[in-house]
């Protein structure tokens, strides 16, 4: 099974902290995701050459020399030592001001990424060796990292730039042999594209859906709704975590929504005993207990849910009202034109219900 690099681009954009911060600049993206390289480029190398203008972010790193006045702390044995002061030289150990700091390393790298994403810019390695010029010349930070960097008060202005250089270095993970167009899935670790299908779906319906007024949790710690326990059951109950957690704004005429989405990874269905295709059970139950562990909740109305597969060429869309919650199970195609790609997101929390007769 083969997926298109482009399509993993795009999932790369929605989970990503620039879509969140610096979506409506990546809206053509959506459309022709083979200039997302480009585009998340310009928007580093725009931000980048305000810094070069107006000063890098700079750090200390702590230095030892021998030097002709007093600066910081003197190092009285070396000093002795080596009988500096007949020389008229002083052992210190001071803190120094340095551009070669973790968040502009990753930065440098990542123009050195975009430069080979998009060969025809010669602006990228020109900015690239201009950082190496002014002192950026360590190796680049892990991009585990990166998260830390985004919370740092010192960093704050640099946080779009740095959003930019991590989706540039995570672009980096597809590659592709003698121009092939296609992404065999076994090359990318299973549970690497696992949480990534989740973190793009909240990254999509953050960016489409909180402007018009919903609320979008993720990872929601959800208690059982238990009546009375024994002594020792809180210890080995397991914990309930919701992927995603939808809330519609209360509008007029519509009543309010509640929509609990639960990723997969796997396909929707499965071979049947009885029958061609059929899903998988411990999917239904897990979907039905999330579901029925909101109806204690402060919202009154009844939860849907939702579980929502990647599928590779497959559509399924069918849903059903169960004790008076709506359970739907949904995909979105990874092979799809890019457009129906991002589509297949809001299509699967469509409010309309559709009439079905279920057997």
């Amino acid at each position: 099974m083969k997926i298109p690099i482009r399509n993993v681009w795009l999932l790369q954009l929605f989970a990503s902290s620039l879509y969140a911060s610096g979506g409506q600049s990546l809206v053509e993206a959506e459309e022709n995701p083979d200039n997302l390289p480009e585009l998340v480029a310009h928007i580093l190398a725009g931000e980048v050459t305000q810094r070069l203008h107006t000063g890098l972010t700079v750090g200390f790193q702590e230095s030892r020399r021998n030097l002709t006045r007093v600066r910081g702390r003197i190092n009285v044995l070396p000093t002795e030592r080596g009988a500096l002061l007949r020389r008229g030289l002083v052992s210190c150990t001071f803190d120094e001001i340095v551009t070669d700091i973790p968040s502009n390393r990753l930065v440098r790298a990542a123009l050195e990424r975009a430069a080979t994403l998009v060969p025809h810019e010669p602006k990228f390695r020109s900015l690239a060796l201009q950082l190496h010029a002014a002192g950026v010349r360590g190796a680049p930070p892990r991009l585990s990292h990166v998260p830390t960097m985004l919370r740092q008060r010192l960093l704050a202005r640099d946080r779009l730039m740095l959003t930019a250089a991590e989706l540039l270095m995570t672009l980096s993970i597809p590659t592709t042999d003698d121009g092939s167009k296609m992404l065999p899935l076994p090359s990318l670790d299973d549970r690497f594209m696992r949480k990534l299908f989740e973190h793009a779906a909240v990254g999509l319906y953050r960016h489409k859906l909180e402007p018009h007024g919903w609320h979008v949790s993720h990872s929601k710690r959800q208690k059982w709704p238990t009546e009375s326990t024994s002594e020792g059951i809180l210890q080995i109950l397991p914990g309930m975590e919701l992927d995603i957690v939808l809330e519609a704004p209360l509008t007029t005429g519509q009543p309010p929504r509640r929509l609990v989405i639960d990723t997969k990874y796997t396909s929707i269905t499965k071979p049947g005993h009885y029958r061609e295709s059929t899903l998988s059970s411990d999917y239904v139950y897990q979907i039905y207990a999330y579901v029925k562990s909101q109806d204690q909740t402060e919202n009154p109305h009844k939860a849907e849910g939702l579980m929502l597969h990647p599928s590779i060429g497959e559509r399924v869309d069918e849903e059903a009202v169960i004790q008076g919650h709506r359970i739907r199970f949904a995909t979105v195609d990874l092979t799809a034109p890019a457009t129906e790609f991002v589509d297949g997101f809001l299509s699967a929390i469509s409010p309309e219900i559709k009439k079905r007769t279920f057997s």
